[in-house]
């Protein structure tokens, strides 16, 4: 019976040792908890750097959308006004001087238009370069925090594990003795 009770014992603290040094090895593979609160506090860093970009850029877009609208406003009254002044001065001969000019204000303010709509395109696919890295961000937060998960698991059954050798070692060391 004692050589049994050393054979067990031998075995189960064989079994210890082994789900021991696979804890610790899982352990080493895990994130540091220090590096993943880290990793948590930049995604929320650049969440927030993200979202304020968002905002800011929204507001630039509706600011450049409202200087579209007036611009065009402008336009439509400038061509009106030409309109009018060459209707005006056709009996005085210098409608074409008159049309040439609206025509100039007309082109400058065309080219401000195609520079706003070129501007506001930027800003939209520059909101979409960012929600895709904010989803990014997030999945792989996502991913860490599973994985600490699992381990936590792990760890804990493990640690129940070890609690329950201990106490079987407990119970074949005084048997062996006797």
């Amino acid at each position: 019976q004692l050589l049994e009770a050393k054979a067990s014992l031998s075995l189960a603290q064989a079994q210890h040792a082994l789900q021991l040094q696979q804890a610790k090895a899982q352990i080493n593979n895990m994130v540091p908890k220090k590096q993943f609160e880290q990793l948590q506090n930049t995604l929320r860093e650049e969440q927030c750097k993200t979202q304020q970009l968002q905002e800011s850029l929204q507001l630039q877009a509706e600011q450049t959308c409202r200087q579209l609208v007036r611009t065009q406003e402008e336009h439509e009254q400038l061509l009106q006004a030409a309109v009018e002044q060459a209707e005006e001065q056709r009996n005085r001969g210098t409608q074409e001087q008159s049309l040439r000019n609206a025509e100039a204000v007309l082109a400058e303010r065309a080219a401000q238009l195609r520079d706003a709509q070129a501007q506001l395109s930027r800003n939209k696919l520059l909101i979409e370069e960012l929600r895709g890295e904010n989803r990014r961000f997030a999945m792989a937060l996502q991913a860490a925090e599973l994985k600490q998960k699992s381990m936590e698991e792990k760890n804990q059954l493990l640690e129940e594990q070890a609690s329950a050798l201990k106490q079987l070692i407990g119970k074949i060391t005084p048997a062996s003795l006797s």
